[in-house]
């Protein structure tokens, strides 16, 4: 609790209002600058490393925590509570409506899984835990993959690992002059080499003041993406997610939760990062 003592002490901010997203099919754009791409400053970025630290910090107790028996409703209230007691407030919880701190997408499905005290983890589950904190004005982004109890198919432990890596072969790419061509076509390259397909519904995104802003960060080629040049000061949302088996999805009548259509089991694992001159750091890092 002693290194996070300046949080605790710091006076929390109000979330800003932000413009509701819309919302398709597959879920909210991204929300478009007049300025484009915004790069920050050493102070924002020194924010946002507080407003990602928090994040890291309870993802961290979440990946100690989660044990069969529990439901993904427990971990959601812990999330929350410990999101504030930090100094921050949660950035999914009410956002476009969102009724959680938390996404807990369990085995098939792949995201925006709404917590519930009825749903159960289970030994052999394969849980995706994905949470935010807004601090001073600006937010932190982070998901993990884990692997609950004894009896996880194997499948299952290959899948959450070399979608971790995948991230890593991305973030790997990353420094200014790079391109965000360079990050999808690593991401992609090391998941299809392991038989997985990427999920090319969801993006990761630029965040800051916003949790989602511009650029996308495509996961895979397409002409779709301009091939950005990253520069320094540049801050991003990189989460790929994979299916073990067919890339297609399918959103269920609750209108979040994202599910495979082959039923197949997916993973996502995502940082948020600052890019340097000479590669990136992961603000979102739970080794700090």
């Amino acid at each position: 609790m002693n290194l996070f003592a300046d949080l605790l002490a710091a006076s929390t901010k109000a979330q800003a209002k932000q413009e509701a997203p819309v919302v398709t099919a597959t879920g909210p754009r991204i929300q478009k600058s007049r300025r484009g791409v915004e790069v920050k400053s050493a102070r924002e970025i020194a924010t946002m490393r507080q407003a990602s630290r928090i994040v890291a910090t309870v993802l961290r107790e979440i990946l100690e925590l989660a044990a069969p028996g529990m439901t993904t409703g427990d971990l959601d209230a812990h999330a929350e509570k410990r999101i504030r007691e930090l100094g921050a407030t949660p950035s999914f919880k009410g956002y476009h409506g969102f009724p959680a701190s938390i996404c807990a997408s369990i085995n098939n499905e792949v995201v925006h899984g709404i917590p519930s005290s009825k749903r159960v983890i289970k030994a052999g589950d394969l849980v995706k835990i994905d949470t935010g904190a807004y601090f001073d004005g600006y937010h932190g982004d982070s998901c993990v993959s884990l692997c609950v109890g004894e009896g996880v198919p194997e499948q299952a432990r290959t899948l959450a690992r070399v979608a971790q890596e995948s991230l890593m072969k991305g973030l790997a790419t990353v420094k200014a002059g790079s391109t965000l061509l360079d990050l999808a076509g690593a991401v992609q390259d090391h998941v299809e080499a392991h038989g997985f397909a990427v999920v090319e519904d969801y993006t990761g995104h630029g965040v800051g003041r916003n949790l989602h802003e511009e650029p996308s960060v495509f996961n895979y080629r397409t002409r779709e993406l301009p091939n950005m040049t990253l520069r320094p000061g540049m801050t991003l949302a990189v989460e790929p997610i994979l299916n073990a088996g067919s890339k297609a999805c399918r959103t269920l009548k609750d209108r979040w939760t994202v599910v495979t259509v082959d039923g197949s089991l997916s993973a996502q694992w995502e940082h948020t990062i600052a890019v340097t001159s000479d590669g990136c750091e992961i603000l979102t890092d739970r080794d700090f």
